[in-house]
């Protein structure tokens, strides 16, 4: 990576030191402070650790904006001499200074306060049902997001410069569109889902499996699938999610049901495809701001090729199910081919995470539905839990009985993840086009998983979309990965052949 040139080494060791300094503090404010404030933190510490963490933000946004780091991105920026990684590294790290520094350095650390105690107020409101004990501090965080979009910029919707923030190029055109395209193919697979006469029963996992029992067996999905558990660990807590310190140090929180093994089963593979994809990224590029996820629509897209492609394939459960039912005893009478049929079942439901493979993405276009009227003004954050039972009903035939299960089920809001959901859109058709282009080398990704060869899966993946971190944009690691750009109909053909089998559909 050495350049002859003396001043140009010189700089960029500079800017590297500099990139370094952020990392730290980035990465422990992101990852390590706020995977401790929501796993192990005691209810009376919150306070001062948001206290602790507005500082840390105030800090990160203090060497965002240091001149020097401006001077020295400046001296790269455009050179025909620069490898690969230097150009996404001056890219990476302009991307990530014009969205903190844009914003006022006391409006940012506000609202990092803000978001530090939003979350346990949604934790609250959540236990309570009721929404109105959150709806203040969201109102707050709404008006937040309302006032990035304008700092950040946007050419036509205000909702762009936010799904920008995680997708860079991606707008609510082409978000509306796929929506509408994916809404109506998922309305007719359903109608004929409905109309094929096959019966799955409902009760097949109504069995109680103690908390233990689920916890050793997510630790052995996790070794099943590569995750290394002396670069990671894994917990429990409110809200499944990843945090990465590093490629060394990747902590995954799951969530578990006493009375259905396929929440934490489903939930410890979605987040383990993400942490092994933190895992194997080149730890060399640590201190370049490229140790990092290419994109969070990527990263969701390994998380549902494990959850879902590999997790709920008939092979994966060839080779693991012995292994199931040695740690859950309970499961011995359910059939291995009942329990393929079963965690494929079709079923509008109120819970995201809980929702079957096909009806998810209504679940994800009424988030999007509802963020995009938020940040355009057309609802208020007191008309939600109305908007949102209305659209279930809609879409899904099913309506909340209470909050819990409405309006207050996800973290994301509360976190301050506002324009992330449409990079689930992104997230289905990756996963199918990169499990397309991994047939087509090493072949039946189906048969491998029967043999259980995850090793060969987890190597292609490696080579081809983790090791690489962000050196290239989503787009290029696409296509550099498939050999074409994006596409929806690997992602079709993946649902109709699935279901096909299942529901034993006519495929004329």
């Amino acid at each position: 990576m050495a350049k002859t040139n003396k001043i140009y080494d010189t700089k960029l060791m500079e800017l590297k030191e500099l990139v370094r300094k952020i990392e730290y503090l980035k990465y422990t404010l992101n990852s390590l402070v706020y995977w401790d404030k929501i796993t192990n933190m005691p209810e009376k510490g919150l306070e001062y650790r948001s206290q602790v963490m507005a500082y840390l933000s105030g800090e990160l946004y203090k060497l965002f904006s240091d001149k020097k780091l401006r001077s020295c991105v400046s001296f790269f920026e455009g050179r025909k001499d620069n490898e690969k990684y230097v150009d996404s590294m001056v890219k990476r790290i302009k991307r990530n200074y014009s969205y903190v520094s844009s914003i006022p350095v006391k409006e940012y650390t506000q609202y990092i306060t803000l978001i530090a105690n939003a979350e346990r107020q949604w934790e609250e409101a959540k236990r309570a049902k009721d929404f109105n004990k959150f709806a203040p501090y969201l109102e707050k965080i709404v008006d937040s997001f309302k006032a990035f979009a304008e700092y950040w910029g946007y050419e036509e919707n205000p909702y762009d410069a936010l799904i920008g923030y995680y997708e860079e190029g991606v707008t609510v055109k082409q978000i509306d569109s796929l929506a509408e395209e994916l809404k109506l193919f998922v309305i007719e697979l359903l109608s004929k889902i409905k109309g094929s006469g096959i019966y799955i029963e409902d009760n097949l996992f109504d069995i109680y499996i103690e908390k233990e029992q689920q916890k050793r067996l997510s630790e052995e999905l996790l070794k099943n699938i590569g995750f290394d558990f002396s670069a990671g660990r894994l917990d429990e807590g409110m809200h499944p999610t990843t945090l990465a310190s590093s490629p060394n140090d990747v902590r995954i929180i799951t969530t578990y049901n006493d009375n259905d093994i396929r929440v934490g089963l489903f939930n410890t593979l979605h987040e383990g495809g993400k942490g092994i994809y933190e895992q194997t990224i080149n730890s060399d590029l640590m201190g370049t701001m490229l140790a990092e996820v290419s994109s969070f629509g990527l990263e969701e897209g390994q998380a549902r090729i494990y959850e879902n492609i590999i997790g709920r394939s008939k092979g994966f459960w060839t080779s693991f199910y012995k292994t199931l039912q040695e740690i859950c005893p309970q499961m011995s009478e359910l059939s291995e081919d009942k329990f393929f049929r079963g965690i494929n079942k079709v079923q509008p439901s109120l819970i995201r995470n809980d929702a079957d493979e096909l009806t998810y993405i209504l679940h994800i276009i009424i988030r999007y539905e509802i963020e995009k009227d938020l940040i355009n003004n057309k609802i208020k954050v007191s008309e939600l839990p109305r908007v949102w039972n209305d659209k279930y009903k809609e879409y899904l035939g099913v309506e909340p009985k209470g909050d819990d299960e409405g309006v207050l089920q996800d973290i994301h809001w509360a976190a301050g993840y506002f324009g992330y959901f449409p990079s689930y859109f992104l997230a289905n058709l990756t996963s199918a086009q990169f499990v397309a282009a991994m047939e087509r080398q090493i072949g039946s990704v189906n048969e491998l998983l029967s043999e259980g060869k995850l090793d060969l899966i987890h190597k292609w993946m490696a080579d081809n979309v983790h090791s690489h971190g962000a050196i290239y944009s989503p787009t290029e690691l696409i296509e550099k990965a498939t050999g074409e750009k994006l596409e929806s109909k690997y992602f079709v053909n993946y649902l109709q052949n699935k279901y096909f089998e299942v529901y034993q559909l006519n495929k004329n």
